[in-house]
């Protein structure tokens, strides 16, 4: 038989449909697993590791992302957030979208300076806040209706209860005696 033939034809038509559907699955299969390497970079601490120290008392232990931040995945009420550190915010602060999910409500309008100019955010309390074994509660924060992030930033208010040991790019919180 030859590809002249009907049945030939046939067979051409298969084999170039099996070698599309073979590059196909080949980019996607690519396409997860650098969509993967990448989400790693961004958040290596999905996966939060946490260690009981000496004086019983729970510690995390984050690394630093590829970008210079520490990102990590925790909790909010019991509900699953990604959580960026930052000491320079006063207050635990939640994107709007974010807050919406979480059935946070808001409170008393306040203004804060941030790097990106003056905001209006909204007040709440958090019944709890967890970052691996540590479990923080209530907790201050604040809704911030500009913020498209996903990202809840984990200020001060949560913070000011740790004790901080950074060294290269690890970085240890532990609960305060």
């Amino acid at each position: 038989m030859d590809k002249d033939t009907p049945q030939g034809g046939y067979s051409l038509r298969i084999g170039k449909g099996m070698v599309i559907a073979a590059w196909v699955l080949l980019l996607v299969m690519l396409t997860l697993l650098f969509n993967n390497l990448l989400e790693r970079q961004r958040n290596p601490n999905r996966v939060v590791q946490s260690v009981v120290l000496g004086d019983h008392s729970p510690a995390v232990i984050l690394k630093r992302n590829r970008y210079g931040h520490y990102v990590a995945n925790g909790l909010i009420n019991g509900k699953p957030v990604e959580f960026m550190l930052d000491t320079g915010a006063s207050d635990v602060s939640i994107p709007e979208p974010l807050a919406r999910k979480l059935g946070l409500r808001k409170g008393r309008s306040v203004q804060y300076r941030t790097a990106n100019g003056t905001i209006t955010a909204h007040q709440t309390t958090l019944g709890s806040v967890q970052l691996g074994d540590i479990v923080i509660g209530p907790v201050s924060a604040s809704i911030n209706p500009g913020s498209r992030d996903h990202a809840v930033l984990l200020g001060m208010s949560f913070l000011k209860h740790l004790d901080f040991n950074q060294q290269g790019d690890t970085l240890t919180l532990k609960t305060r005696e």
